[in-house]
């Protein structure tokens, strides 16, 4: 079995389109959530979320752009930067073990709603050609996999808000057991579109506050639904032999992954938190430590009643006593919730607080709740030592995925 590295990171983001000035942003705690730009919020209950400020043309053609979806488009411009990052020569890569696996869960609902106004306004024959390319969720893998030359696997995992992270372990796996030697992984969503908006909202799964400062408070007992994001994050995974032979820089090391599911309800989390427990124990598993040799954990954190509540509670089941000496943030409440990129751009934070020994707050945290009663890191950050960070995400469908990264030591 191979083992697996990170030389790479790429991130487009609502704190900055690059993975230097999304990190410090999160140092900071600079909040990201403001009122929507993108359309007019006036008929809409959630009128907040965390949109990435980018002009798209600097980075991709202009001509090339209008084929593919925003989603598609973050991807792109994130995977360009991993690769740079890593020093990756894509010509001197075996191109058919070089792979792709990408999250998202939504995929091209902004093109799915422009083409489906046009079809209702103008009729069957102006809908885009481009229209199908643009919206189906596997193009963002694909448009990455045809830039870089990559021909072994280009997969798309789609588990709700669990995406990213899924997409990071599955990478994990296909490189460990000998199947690919680099991977581009991670995951995009842009998914802040007047129609995903109106559903979340009908689905009171989102923060109606007009207050940015009071909208997404994970762990807060005054918490009263997520704040839609978006953006991607994007990792290079190598596998150990591939990276030395190159003389690449890296970040940390992937040593674990669990994956499971609640299969108890389409929305709600199981409330005994059973699923989550699992999939954490898994990845503490795989990589052959104890639960006390975890120094940090990236929640999944949303700031909805249960999911906070839950997942409090599943790492109180699994840690035990030394739940209480962790380190537990949220990431979500500075760019609020990505859905299916989520778990993506929160392990680059994961890597990056393994790299240079530093948790970044939870802001907004004001308000005690009994039943969240862990180490959220609250309003400033923290200069700590983390040899292990485990990343969590849940999704709607009963999805729990955890990847555990370790600190590099040569």
């Amino acid at each position: 079995m191979n083992r697996v590295v990170i030389t790479g990171l790429g991130a487009v983001t609502p704190l900055g389109n690059n993975v230097k000035d999304f990190w410090n942003g999160l140092k900071e705690g600079r909040n990201a959530i403001d009122f929507i730009k993108s359309f007019d919020y006036q008929n809409f209950k959630a009128k907040l979320a965390a949109e990435v400020n980018i002009n798209i043309e600097d980075y991709i053609d202009k001509k090339e752009a209008r084929r593919m979806d925003r989603f598609t488009q973050f991807a792109l411009i994130a995977a360009n930067e991993a690769v740079l990052d890593s020093g990756l020569n894509v010509e001197n890569v075996d191109k058919y073990r070089f792979g792709v696996v990408l999250g998202s869960g939504v995929g091209g609902i902004k093109t799915l709603e422009n083409e489906h106004k046009t079809l209702i306004e103008k009729g069957p024959g102006r809908v885009s050609p481009y229209f199908i390319p643009m919206m189906i969720s596997n193009l963002a893998a694909g448009n990455i996999a045809i830039k870089f030359g990559a021909k072994g696997i280009a997969n798309t995992v789609v588990t709700a808000c669990a995406s990213g992270t899924n997409a990071i372990g599955e990478a994990f796996r296909l490189i460990k057991s000998g199947m690919l030697d680099v991977a581009i992984t991670g995951g995009t969503e842009a998914a802040i579109t007047p129609l995903a908006l109106a559903g979340f909202s009908s689905l009171k799964a989102l923060s109606f506050s007009d207050d940015k400062n009071r909208a997404s408070i994970p762990f807060d007992k005054e918490r009263d639904g997520f704040v839609m994001g978006e953006g991607s994050g994007i990792l290079i995974l190598e596998s150990l032999e591939h990276a030395l032979k190159r003389g690449a820089k890296i970040y940390a090391e992937v040593v674990g992954y669990g994956a499971t599911c609640d299969a108890y309800h389409i929305t709600a989390p199981v409330e005994t938190g059973e699923g989550a427990v699992r999939s954490m124990e898994m990845a503490i598993k795989e990589a052959g430590i104890q639960v006390t040799d975890v120094d940090y954990i990236n929640a999944h954190g949303t700031s909805t009643p249960y999911n906070d509540k839950i997942e409090t509670l599943a790492i109180k089941t699994l840690f035990k006593e030394h739940a209480y000496k962790l380190a537990v943030n949220s990431t979500k409440s500075m760019i609020g919730h990505l859905l299916g990129a989520a778990g993506a751009v929160e392990a680059i934070v994961c890597v990056k607080s393994i790299e240079e020994d530093f948790v970044h707050p939870t802001i907004n945290l004001n308000v005690k709740d009994e039943e969240c009663d862990l180490d959220y890191v609250p309003h400033t950050g923290r200069s700590m030592k983390v040899n292990y960070a485990l990343s969590n995400s849940l999704g709607f469908g009963g999805h729990n995925a955890s990847i555990l990264f370790k600190k590099w030591e040569g």
